[in-house]
């Protein structure tokens, strides 16, 4: 009896499955966290500006990232998209969720998302403004074009 006794007394919990689940979600958090970081092409190379300041992101609800090389490619994640199916896509996600958020947006209402551009500094000018008229074509109406400081 005194065996019985001594042995629920020293009994453990098995912690084996619950540190299996922390592990895991440790393991997925990691990688769902950080996809905006992912969207950038850091093979470009933006120009230089000495007045370049950060995107301005403060009041903004969506942002849409787009990288240009020096051909005028859409770079996402590493691979070239076509642009034209990429920002119409985009702009009905968007079309979407501002009517989530506002019973009152119509169709017709420029998109509350500002378009981040980040351009090869080798891409011509004719290239970005194929970009930008694409993107003003399907409802966007905010830009913002990502450049290096000098320092």
């Amino acid at each position: 009896m005194s065996g019985s006794m001594n042995s629920a007394a020293s009994a453990e919990p098995n912690l084996t499955p619950m540190l299996d689940m922390v592990f895991q979600l440790i393991t997925f958090f990691m990688l769902v966290s950080n996809f905006q970081s992912a969207s950038l092409d850091l093979s470009l190379k933006l120009p230089v500006v000495g007045s370049a300041r950060p995107v301005d992101t403060e009041g903004t609800e969506d942002l849409l990232i787009l990288n240009i090389d020096s051909e005028g490619r859409l770079q996402l994640y590493g691979y070239a998209q076509d642009l034209d199916p990429y920002i119409a896509s985009e702009a009905k996600a968007s079309r979407t969720k501002a009517k989530q958020d506002n019973p009152k947006f119509k169709p017709d209402d420029d998109l509350p998302a500002t378009v981040v551009l980040r351009v090869d500094k080798q891409a011509s000018f004719k290239l970005v403004n194929k970009v930008i008229t694409t993107c003003q074509a399907k409802g966007f109406r905010k830009f913002a074009l990502k450049a290096m400081n000098k320092e």
